[in-house]
């Protein structure tokens, strides 16, 4: 397959020095790649110079349906000539339609809408905590709450408290108190952090951040029982995981395993803005009081618009069809290389994690190699990398990006 890596566009200001702005007026919380990005459409970013990437990050799942996707830009352009923001001090005709929907998608009953997947990760923590206070009974300030290690579920400092990345925790204590960390992936672990006071159990069903890691058959059902048994909130986080990414609506529903709290985010934001939400049943999201908790921009109209055209879009299925029939040959690709500069390969739909023989180099130095032959991906921990394109890829375009590894492989 051939294509064309170059598009007319005539910079008013050079990546240069766009790069050197940021450098020098934005904090330093990132590294990128060395691109601009001016314009997209479906699987493809389009730098200041007019040259294209195909993306095989998909903004990490917030772009599930492609760069302006045509339905949700429609449904957003038709919202912003309405009503954009009300706060939540006033009702507007979105709010409503787009919990309902969404609680429907989820097989549950209420939605806390929020704005980011943090802020959906923090107020899953409060409510289980008053959950816990409220229902459980646990003592005031006694709530604990069992998480895996290798986790990344924000960056908050709430958050980075139960992280076990040094990068996310040195320098930002004190931390918040209440949690545990257990091994990803040993139900008898996580067994044995349970006690009286916990209320919850909060994993990924499948571990992003730390390089798309799948879990054993077996365990996220062994979770599920041991949180029934135990009473205590099963929360997965399927903010990167969910939506279709995997090739089903929620990666849980690989292993038929329904947890009582969904955080979500990205992709339920349609690549437009950001819109999160909390999914649990009434017993649980109930909990939560006027004035307890809440978000000047939680479901603003503009953001429940976007959201119930993301959550109509997986109603019929085809996404999700689409990311597991794709994500087979991404994958089967994928699997080629190994032993050819590919060391192992994870995951589940247009979802993997690859490692690299880091006598090849680190991660990062892939992702340049790759961005110099017009692909775009991130890397995670050494010489991971992670592959998570838009779901409107095409069968040729995976071949192109993966041909394009292979020769980034053997410089």
């Amino acid at each position: 397959m051939t294509i064309d890596l170059t598009h007319s566009i005539d910079p008013v200001i050079s990546s240069v020095e766009h790069i050197s702005m940021v450098d020098d007026f934005a904090a330093h919380n990132y590294s990128p790649l060395p691109v601009v990005a001016a314009t997209a459409e479906g699987a493809w970013i389009t730098d200041v110079e007019g040259r294209r990437y195909l993306d095989c990050l998909a903004g990490y799942s917030a772009i599930n349906f492609g760069h302006r996707n045509r339905e949700i830009l429609a449904a957003a352009t038709d919202q912003l000539g309405r009503l954009t923001l009300t706060s939540r001090a006033f009702h507007s005709d979105r709010l409503g339609p787009f919990c309902r929907d969404l609680a429907a998608l989820c097989g549950k009953e209420m939605v806390l809408p929020m704005n980011t997947g943090a802020e959906a990760v923090e107020s899953a923590i409060k409510v289980a905590r008053k959950w816990g206070s409220e229902v459980k009974g646990v003592p005031a300030g006694q709530a604990s709450i069992v998480v895996a290690e290798g986790n990344f579920h924000g960056r908050t400092t709430t958050i980075v408290s139960f992280s076990d990345d040094p990068v996310a925790r040195t320098g930002f204590g004190p931390f918040t108190p209440g949690f545990r960390i257990v091994p990803f992936g040993d139900a008898a672990a996580m067994a044995a952090a349970v006690d009286d006071t916990t209320v919850a159990v909060l994993i990924e069903p499948i571990q992003g951040e730390a390089g798309i890691i799948v879990p054993p058959d077996g365990y996220l059902a062994a979770v599920r029982q041991l949180c029934t048994s135990t009473n205590v909130l099963m929360i997965c986080d399927e903010i990167q995981s969910g939506l279709g990414r995997t090739g089903t609506t929620f990666a849980c529903d690989h292993w038929d395993v329904v947890p009582d709290l969904y955080t979500l985010g990205k992709a339920l934001g349609g690549g437009v803005l950001p819109v999160s939400a909390v999914v649990g049943d009434s017993s649980v999201v109930g909990v939560l009081r006027p004035g307890e908790h809440g978000s000047t921009f939680g479901g603003n109209p503009l953001a429940a618009a976007v959201g119930s055209t993301v959550v109509h879009m997986l109603g019929t299925g085809y996404w999700q069809d689409r990311a597991a029939t794709l994500g087979t040959h991404l994958h089967n690709r994928l699997h080629g290389m190994v032993g050819a500069g590919v060391t192992a390969v994870r995951g589940l739909g247009l979802w993997a994690g690859v490692d690299v023989d880091p006598a090849l180099g680190t991660g990062k130095d892939l992702c340049k190699r790759l961005a110099e032959r017009g692909v775009l991906a991130k890397d995670t921990h050494g010489s991971t990398l992670r592959f998570a394109p838009p779901i409107v890829i095409t069968d040729d375009e995976i071949d192109w990006a993966m041909d394009q590894f292979a020769a980034a492989l053997n410089p």
